[in-house]
């Protein structure tokens, strides 16, 4: 009798399972996963070859597997990018001649719908189309992979939600967040979730959230939708801005290629288009002139805080978006402009 053997070693998710045991069962293929919080999990898949005729319905089972464990919804075959660097073009047809309908990025999850020949054919977050098949992992080798950029978010699921500063309801609030916000989990308790704010710890009461795994997405071409009357330098500004999306965060720092703060983003972005602005988020907001939030348009910055005053500040680009130096994990990102509750916004470019 023939054995096939495959373990992957699962990294970074430990959090997911706390101690669980997922047992899940196909015919001829028994699977476990186990894990403990701050250590490796594992997955071991084991099969018999004379009830699984080849690696393809392994795989398939071991796929299944992964993303029911991690609750990775909108993969059903899941494939990882693999560029060196920046971001690859997903097309609307399969052709270097299809238009452009999203952008990419390494480490990022597609979920693989067919293949024509060179190209698949996949869909990632709000992106669908065709991507060449030389940029992405598939089968064993994507699940590998992911293992080890999985990580565990918080998804919000109700308005109006305190961020407590200890796991408790009796502590100070640190800040209030909405519905569809998500945020990086430092570490799962049995009522609490704590969780990076922009570089702060603080604790979401479990009830109101949910708990899971996620990989990067494609960003679509028409990801921000600007108003009618915005400037051009606004435009600019804004798309400048994004081009930096996925580079590290570092403290203290204003590169946009090897890493900022948010207050160093900011500084940095504008500096291109000629305005000079201090390195802290408490000076800039009192830089230019007070604008509504109801009033923003793409290039205004938006700025958060907590009891001891505003702590980070963030670029509208506009569709109600905000692109940030997040913390030392997330790094630079694009975030919904209330994933936290902003404070103030000020006007830097008059036009």
């Amino acid at each position: 009798m023939i054995k096939y053997e495959d373990r992957i070693l699962l990294r970074s998710v430990g959090a997911l399972f706390m101690g669980a045991l997922v047992a899940c069962h196909v015919p001829g293929i028994s699977v476990e996963a186990s894990g403990a919080l701050g250590s490796s999990a594992q997955i071991g898949i084991s099969a018999d070859l004379e009830a699984v005729e080849d690696t393809e319905v392994l795989e398939v089972a071991m796929n299944d597997v992964v993303l029911e464990a991690f609750h990775l919804d909108g993969y059903n075959n899941l494939g990882i990018v693999t560029v060196s660097e920046g971001k690859v073009n997903i097309r609307e047809t399969a052709s270097m001649d299809g238009k452009i309908v999203g952008k990419i990025g390494k480490d990022a999850g597609c979920d693989i719908l067919g293949e024509e020949g060179e190209w698949l054919h996949v869909k990632s977050g709000k992106v669908e189309g065709y991507i060449k098949s030389e940029y992405v992992l598939t089968g064993g080798s994507a699940l590998e992979q992911a293992s080890t950029l999985l990580k565990p978010i918080a998804d919000v699921n109700t308005d109006g939600l305190k961020v407590r500063t200890e796991p408790n309801r009796e502590c100070e609030v640190l800040d209030i967040v909405g519905s569809g916000q998500r945020f990086d989990v430092l570490e799962e308790l049995d009522e609490w979730v704590k969780i990076d704010l922009d570089g702060e710890e603080g604790y979401l009461f479990k009830e109101y959230v949910e708990v899971g795994a996620k990989l990067d997405e494609a960003l679509t071409i028409t990801e921000v939708r600007y108003g009618a009357g915005v400037s051009d330098v606004r435009i600019a500004l804004s798309d400048f801005a994004k081009q930096y999306i996925g580079r590290p965060y570092v403290w203290g720092g204003t590169s946009l290629t090897k890493g900022a703060d948010c207050s160093g983003f900011v500084l940095s972005v504008f500096k291109n288009y000629g305005y000079s602005l201090p390195h802290s988020s408490r000076a800039q907001g009192n830089c230019g002139s007070a604008v509504s939030l109801s009033e923003l348009k793409p290039g205004d910055l938006v700025f958060y805080g907590n009891r001891s005053g505003i702590n980070h500040v963030a670029i509208y680009v506009g569709g109600g978006q905000v692109v940030h130096a997040s913390n030392p994990r997330t790094g630079i990102t694009i975030s919904g402009m209330y994933y936290r509750t902003p404070v103030r916004a000020r006007r830097i470019i008059n036009d």
